[in-house]
């Protein structure tokens, strides 16, 4: 039976993740956990997040969870989500600038609070809400979504990763952005699959299946 691990650092909403990867694959054992032990031992990871990079980081250095993240990043499927897909690069300038996990060269910055929209009205951030997903790779975990499909986001920051092959997907708000960062054993999404309904589901299902060739 396949395992997959929630790691619980006191950031994201883990119960409606757990349920969604449940729902997406009721053959598979869902543990939210912060136990390394338990971490390193499941089949696949998943690394949640919503909150500031700051408090993401100091949570995860005060539960030694640094070095776990970046060996299951090396050895097993990894799913970043939100705020756990900002963490993977290497810096953010929230909180004044935040060294992050350095998985994926590049930084994380805030959106222009003065974007507009093709008709000239104002943009708010955080950027919350459905938008349209745009694969610019093909990838197993955008398997069966076809088309643009629709995913929930709620942030004020995004990834600005240095280079482009890193990029599954983009997001327009206004102009595009990095919506889905894929390198190796890692996929990770600014979206809320376990928010995104059907396709969400479908995307949770396709992590929970995946098995990549480094």
């Amino acid at each position: 039976m396949s395992t997959v691990a929630v790691i619980d650092y006191g950031m994201g909403n883990l119960h409606s993740i757990a349920k969604a990867l449940q729902h997406a694959d009721s053959a598979t054992t869902v543990e939210v956990t912060a136990d390394p032990q338990v971490i390193l031992a499941a089949d696949r990871v998943v690394f949640p997040g919503v909150g500031a990079m700051r408090d993401c980081m100091a949570a995860l250095k005060a539960r030694d969870l640094v070095p776990v993240i970046t060996a299951v990043a090396a050895s097993r499927p990894l799913l970043g989500i939100c705020l756990g897909m900002q963490a993977l690069l290497e810096r953010s300038e929230e909180n004044e600038g935040t060294a992050c996990l350095g998985l994926i060269q590049g930084e994380v910055v805030r959106f222009d609070q003065n974007m507009k929209d093709a008709n000239g009205a104002q943009l708010k951030v955080p950027h919350m809400g459905w938008n349209r997903l745009n694969p610019t790779a093909s990838h197993p975990l955008f398997e069966g979504l076809e088309g643009r499909p629709w995913f929930y986001f709620v942030h004020s920051y995004y990834a600005e990763p240095l280079n482009a092959a890193d990029v599954a997907a983009t997001t327009d708000y206004p102009m595009p952005f990095a919506a889905a960062l894929a390198k190796g054993y890692l996929f990770a999404v600014q979206f809320h699959p376990e928010k995104s309904q059907a396709a969400g589901l479908r995307l949770l299902a396709n992590f929970l299946h995946w098995t990549p060739t480094p």
